[in-house]
């Protein structure tokens, strides 16, 4: 029979503290350390708590399906100290099975085709905007494109008020900034202050009282305003959970497409592979502003959703948290048994592993834009560690009951998005050796990472319409 014991115990030197500035500061490096010093599981203190830390994705189940592990106690608390928001009336159940309702199905549909025409029309004004012809360079950060571009289409989408777009995405790019600093209490005073004046104007930008008679009845916006108002939330607590909606929704897809066109500019074969590919289902000829292809339709692009799956693998870094609500066994699939202490929190981290596992995937650091292909142009989802078949070899989206119900709509709008760029502009690098800038390390655990910097790209309206 195995042993019952703790895990690994490592509390830093700083009293109550333990690790918390190394895990703030990188948790990616931070828990590789741990993980070499003690394995795939072990126990550090943060903070005043005990985070039992797993990283063998092939014991996830234990804790994504496992009994007496809460994620609304600590989710609760998050939401607080991030949004000033407390939701105590509603029921996670509630909120979820609402939130499948309008990103599913039908409402989904019509999401992704509002959001395709907010696409379409913001790339052609932008272009014919300002100075120059729209057939002339223009020069801009690829992050900057990608997030400008998709936040604001996304915002018109879910939310339709349509004056003051630019103002939201500006007050927006300010609190998403310090966002990570407030959610770990390491903001310094002047910062401090900048967020909640950032926070204060976003509340006011999406409350329903400033949207006046755009508001309309249809929208998904005054849709979730009705589903608070029905589980007796009081009106200031309604007006800021819209920002926490408007961040759930629209901090992912831009970072997103960013990390994935820049691979894309920065490996010319992974380029070439899904312009083929797109090329495979245009038609050529068909005017500027009518979709050559038609991002809703099911199409067949194998190419495109490796590269997708590859750029998520190596960039998209979650951390799933639980609350150990009464003492318990967890049991591992190697049939050790560790003890779980009431109070105490588990997470997981797949970043490290599966998705940066040399075991699992070979050359984990390198972008490799066929890793999740067959040859024969299939999915390619069969990966081994330690010589079993793994459920989670890569996870972005999270999993179990709790994966992100917007999985979806975050996945049509990014190809939506990639393949209106490739079909209708030019772009390049403006310097043709040039690197895609380090993560910064402060986002793991907040979902997508955001780069430390930004590539410098120049695009225009192409002179032969979609021909790529």
């Amino acid at each position: 029979a195995t042993k019952l014991e703790f895990p690994p115990l490592d509390k830093g030197f700083i009293p109550w503290l333990g690790h918390a500035l190394e895990f703030g500061r990188d948790a990616a490096k931070f828990l590789a350390q741990m993980k070499e010093k003690h394995g795939d599981i072990f126990t550090v203190r943060v903070a005043g708590l005990y985070v039992t830390v797993l990283l063998d994705p092939n014991s996830f189940d234990a804790v994504i399906n496992g009994t007496s592990l809460d994620f609304s106690h600590a989710r609760n608390k998050l939401l607080e100290r991030i949004f000033s928001l407390k939701l105590q009336n509603i029921e996670p159940t509630e909120e979820r099975k609402w939130m499948e309702e309008h990103f599913k199905g039908v409402s989904l549909n019509e999401l992704s085709s509002s959001m395709n025409s907010h696409l379409r029309k913001l790339l052609l004004s932008d272009q014919a905007g300002g100075c120059g012809k729209a057939t002339e360079w223009k020069k801009d950060g690829l992050f900057s494109l990608c997030y400008s571009l998709l936040f604001r289409a996304g915002y018109l989408t879910l939310f339709e008020r349509r004056d003051n777009v630019a103002t939201v995405y500006q007050e927006f790019r300010k609190f998403d900034s310090l966002l990570t600093k407030l959610a770990r209490c390491s903001l310094k005073r002047g910062e401090r202050k900048a967020v909640n004046s950032s926070r204060e104007r976003l509340w006011e930008l999406l409350s329903p009282s400033c949207l006046g008679g755009g508001f309309e009845s249809s929208s998904w916006q005054r849709s979730y305003h009705n589903f608070l108002q029905e589980e007796g939330v009081d009106p200031e607590m309604q007006k800021r959970a819209l920002l926490l909606q408007l961040w759930t929704t629209q901090c992912n897809s831009g970072p997103a497409s960013f990390w994935l066109l820049g691979f894309l500019l920065t490996h010319p074969e992974a380029m070439e592979a899904v312009k083929t590919e797109i090329r495979g289902l245009t038609h050529q000829g068909d005017s500027l502003k009518r979709p050559p292809i038609n991002p809703l339709e099911p199409h067949n692009t194998p190419v495109f959703d490796s590269v997708l799956s590859e750029t998520l693998r190596l960039t998209a870094a979650v951390m799933i948290n639980r609350e150990v609500m009464e003492d318990k066994i967890l049991r591992l699939v190697n049939g050790q048994e560790y003890h779980m202490r009431k109070g105490d929190r588990v997470c997981l981290f797949p970043f490290l592993s599966p998705q940066m596992d040399p075991e699992i995937h070979h050359d984990p650091q390198v972008f490799k834009y066929d890793r999740f292909l067959n040859e024969d142009f299939t999915v390619k989802d069969i990966f081994y560690k330690g010589e079993r078949r793994l459920k989670y070899y890569t996870m972005p989206w999270g999993a179990g009951k709790n994966i992100c119900v917007g999985k979806e709509f975050a996945v049509t709008a990014i190809k939506q998005f990639v393949f209106l760029l490739l079909t209708h502009l030019d772009i390049e690098m403006c310097d043709p050796e040039g690197k895609l800038p380090p993560v910064n390390p402060s986002r793991y655990g907040f979902g997508m990472l955001q780069p430390d910097g930004d590539l410098e790209v120049r695009y225009r309206l192409k002179r032969t319409q979609h021909k790529i």
